[in-house]
């Protein structure tokens, strides 16, 4: 460009398409080279910091607990944010609490014991259960508890994934009401889904069982 349209082009106070695109590329990777270069320095002091250093999520955050499950006693150190779920899986082994709805709390697969009461395990912080006693289908199969062979005599199971959550609810029911209706069964296992649809099949087997804890 010469010299004189150069000077045209300032006082006049317009400017060029291309030199347009020129000065918003340089300003654009002003702010972007500047994240680059602090991710850089960040990931740099993350790698240099000592084993051991403080930081979110680190065993400092860690919460000691004891809990009885199935009659066993265990001490746990578990992050604030686990569950309860989380923590009979991961940590004991227990993997009869199963997570079909995605922790929201809507199917009941998760279901166990605590304290009496069934409760969804996938909504239970573990850092709140120091000194609970928890039950899991797996402790009431191990009790032999008539409601496993009541469920197997009446075909209240297909795939199986549902039925731990299924057996909790009803075993819990049974301890606080040894002679239930079928009313009463079907609104106690109102929060359980099954995934195969043996909704019919479940309150005949609880209700066999009741007859059986009574005979026993």
């Amino acid at each position: 460009m010469k010299e004189d349209e150069k000077q045209n082009r300032t006082e006049s106070g317009s400017i060029s398409r291309r030199d347009f695109l020129r000065d918003a590329g340089i300003a654009a990777s002003v702010p972007a080279l500047g994240t680059i270069v602090g991710t850089a320095s960040l990931a740099q002091a993350q790698a240099t910091s000592p084993v051991g250093s403080t930081a979110a999520g680190s065993s400092s955050d860690l919460i000691t607990i004891e809990l009885f499950v199935n009659g066993d006693k265990y001490r746990k150190a578990v992050e604030p944010h686990w569950t309860l779920r989380q923590l009979l899986r991961d940590e004991i082994g227990l993997t009869s609490p199963k997570d079909w709805c995605g922790g929201q709390g809507a199917c009941g697969s998760c279901t166990v014991i605590m304290n009496g009461r069934a409760v969804l395990s996938c909504m239970t912080l573990a850092c709140e259960c120091g000194g609970a006693r928890v039950e899991t289908s797996e402790g009431i199969a191990k009790a032999k508890h008539p409601i496993i062979q009541a469920y197997i005599d009446n075909n209240a199971l297909q795939c199986g994934y549902c039925t731990p959550g299924f057996v909790c609810t009803a075993k819990a029911l049974l301890d606080k009401n040894s002679n239930p209706t079928e009313a009463d069964v079907r609104d106690a296992l109102g929060g359980n889904l099954c995934r195969c649809a043996t909704y019919q099949q479940h309150p005949p087997a609880v209700l066999q069982a009741a007859k059986n804890l009574k005979q026993a």
